[in-house]
């Protein structure tokens, strides 16, 4: 095998150079081809890819959340049709303007039946929360321990929905005792 150098190599003449330096300027050339593919073609699609399979996996999730609703579509609306009864009827008993009169005689009606003594009895202004009013009633009331359960339990049989809040009961002796509470009824606005 006759020695050679690089500097001897001609580009015009390269079918006439060595097989092994062919295979290593083919090997070489290949290499470079593959490399520039990479920088200028693979790389962007790569990351361009990797997006795509995060998105597919969003897009997945949502996919499975949305099948599940709609699977249970039928449910739902049935639901649906159960709370629209449910709240029909609650709205039903909450008190229109024309008889929250009628329902605060009908709770000191109620304190004076089971043996309570009024201290204070103070209706408030009524309060705008979303689609209903509160009308708190601030109360001091004297009694029995026993009279003031059974007050309790019959405010809650009213036909129409009051809530008892901040009570605090303070002992005045010889079983007597005192009652601090508020108590809020609710009025809805549209009154249709």
């Amino acid at each position: 095998m006759a020695e050679f150098s690089l500097s001897d190599l001609d580009f015009n003449e390269s079918g006439e150079w060595p097989a092994i330096i062919k295979f290593s300027a083919i090997l070489l050339l290949c290499a470079l081809i593959w490399a520039a593919g990479y920088y200028f073609i693979i790389k962007d699609k790569k990351i361009e890819l990797a997006a795509l399979e995060q998105k597919e996996v969003q897009l997945k999730t949502e996919f499975e959340s949305k099948q599940a609703k709609a699977v249970n579509l039928e449910a739902y609306k049935e639901q649906m049709k159960e709370m629209r009864v449910t709240f029909s009827s609650m709205l039903k008993q909450l008190p229109r303007k024309s008889e929250v009169a009628d329902l605060l005689i009908d709770i000191s009606r109620t304190g004076l039946i089971n043996g309570l003594q009024f201290q204070l009895f103070k209706p408030e202004g009524e309060r705008p929360v979303d689609f209903y009013a509160e009308l708190p009633i601030s109360m001091t009331v004297t009694g029995e321990y026993h009279q003031f359960g059974e007050f309790v339990s019959a405010i809650a049989a009213l036909p129409r929905i009051v809530t008892l809040h901040n009570l605090t009961l303070t002992p005045i002796g010889a079983g007597n005792m005192t009652m601090q509470i508020q108590a809020k009824t609710y009025r809805y606005f549209d009154e249709q």
